[in-house]
């Protein structure tokens, strides 16, 4: 998601709450929301499969490995 996509899902609210928006406002912001959640969710994904754990036996979990479905070929 860029910068640009981002200043236009705030200035599509802000329009919101002074004028209203038209339908194909809407149906923009909307798309833009929605592109916007999924970016945030392949962000926290990315994240927690670069997640490991030292265990108390000095072995590292990769919990990407684990639970994520990450293999070595995507690291």
């Amino acid at each position: 998601m860029t910068e640009k996509e981002i200043a236009r899902i705030n200035e599509l609210y802000h329009k919101s709450k002074a004028e209203g928006l038209t339908e194909e406002e809407k149906t923009e912001q909307a798309a833009l929301r929605k592109a916007y959640v999924e970016a945030v969710r392949a962000n926290m994904r990315a994240n927690l499969n670069n997640i490991s754990i030292l265990e108390k036996d000095g072995s590292v979990t990769d919990l990407g490995k684990k639970f994520g479905g990450v293999t070595d070929t995507e690291s």
